[in-house]
């Protein structure tokens, strides 16, 4: 009996994504079926930076399909497909940018900064092109985590900037303007169109993801950002600690009054474990995280270490990923970077290319 299309898609519907949780049938990531003979091709498209997972993937997309009478060779290749996705309403996408994350808290101190720029490292490490924004005006450490201390960016035109670059990614913030031991006596608006020029007159190169390093707290300065970022979502950062948790609520519930989507929260400094003794302790407290996730129904991403290594690596300029890239904080950070992709790929997508420019005129 000759194979057909069918055969290997139900093939496929049995093989789960271990990234997205469904089939590959079901995620549309089955393309161009080929079948000469009993030798079978396709291709898989994954809507999610992957590059850690894609010989994982093909080994297991070769094996269901192998599992059927009368296949000979199967041949697969496993790429992925970024898209742009829908923003806030009214809110224009950025050019060069197709998707724009958050990284927000509603106090400082949880290690926000510090799980932003990790959260892009991962993301360009599993083959994204990536760009991080550093939001945070009144204490910008985005420069010193990613090396650039000291250095400026040029522009070709005299009104636009060319992004530094780091590891890999491109990288925009104020403490590349100014002097860092200059303080920042601004007031909110200004500080709004500093971050506004940042934002619109950085060249970003062809982004899937530029991170947004946003400032702490809830105040004038985050919901302008809020209102005027086109912002694929928002990523929450705390510690277990109930006092932390109380302004993390606060953030989240911000958010969501402007309509950006909560991708999840991530829970900095869960436990301590004791280089000497191994002993584990729960320094700042246990569970906050989740139950605050079970509270508003939003995911739990993962728990990041209260270890020295993350920041003695950020404080010198090579990020846990880049850093220590085989230790399990590093696993950590690539496992959540990736769940956020996933969960960014799962939204409506753009469509706003799609709509043809109106204009109505007097006759």
């Amino acid at each position: 009996m000759s194979l057909v299309a069918q055969d290997i898609t139900y093939a496929l519907s049995e093989a789960i994504d271990p990234n997205t949780g469904k089939s590959y049938v079901a995620g549309k990531a089955v393309k161009n079926i080929r079948i000469e003979g009993s030798d079978v091709a396709f291709d898989i498209e994954l809507g999610y930076p992957a590059n850690s997972q894609i010989d994982l993937i093909r080994r297991q997309v070769i094996a269901a399909v192998k599992a059927l009478p009368g296949v000979g060779n199967v041949s697969v290749n496993v790429y992925s497909k970024i898209l742009a996705h829908a923003v806030q309403l009214g809110v224009k996408l950025l050019p060069g940018v197709k998707n724009v994350i958050a990284v927000a808290s509603g106090k400082g101190g949880v290690g926000k900064s510090t799980t932003a720029v990790n959260l892009a490292l991962a993301l360009a490490q599993e083959g994204a092109t990536v760009g991080i924004l550093d939001a945070d005006i009144y204490g910008p450490s985005q420069p010193q985590m990613l090396g650039l201390a000291g250095k400026q960016p040029e522009s070709s035109d005299g009104e636009s900037m060319e992004p530094l670059v780091a590891y890999g990614v491109q990288a925009m913030s104020i403490g590349f303007l100014v002097d860092v031991e200059t303080p920042m006596i601004w007031r909110g608006p200004m500080v709004v169109q500093a971050l506004d020029q940042m934002l619109n007159q950085t060249r970003w190169h062809d982004l899937d993801y530029l991170i947004v390093d946003m400032p702490p707290g809830t105040g004038d300065t985050q919901l302008s950002l809020a209102q005027k970022v086109p912002l694929t979502g928002v990523v929450i950062v705390t510690t277990p600690q109930d006092i932390a948790l109380i302004d993390a609520r606060k953030g989240l519930k911000m958010f969501e009054k402007v309509n950006v989507p909560i991708l999840g929260l991530v829970e900095n400094m869960s436990i301590h474990i004791c280089s000497s003794c191994g002993h584990a302790e729960h320094v700042f407290g246990e569970g906050g995280g989740e139950k605050m996730c079970a509270d508003y129904a939003v995911e739990f991403l993962g728990a990041l270490p209260l270890e020295m290594s993350i920041r003695q690596l950020a404080d010198g300029g090579q990020p846990t990923v880049v850093g220590a890239p085989d230790s399990q904080a590093a696993t950590i950070y690539r496992t959540i970077a990736r769940r956020i992709a996933v969960k960014v790929a799962e939204k409506a997508k753009d469509m706003s290319s799609k709509f043809p420019n109106i204009v109505v005129q007097n006759a």
